[in-house]
């Protein structure tokens, strides 16, 4: 049976999102189906300004369809 576990992190946290995404492949010996991801369009900071700079990091889901190890 296919089932879904979702991730989310932040654009700026990218490195520490794939670590947690490959530790949770290995430590639960998953079939990997489908993997999908998204970024979210950066929103303006706290003074909507658009300068360099002045633009938080975006959101990041991971969608991993899966069959379950044994």
């Amino acid at each position: 049976m296919q089932k879904v576990k979702l991730f989310k992190s932040i654009e700026s946290e990218l490195v520490a999102l794939e670590s947690e995404i490959n530790a949770w492949i290995e430590s639960s010996g998953a079939k990997i189906v489908s993997l999908t991801g998204n970024i979210a369009p950066q929103t303006s900071g706290s003074h909507g300004g658009t300068a360099i700079g002045s633009f938080s990091s975006s959101d990041v889901l991971i969608v991993v369809v899966y069959e379950a190890g044994n």
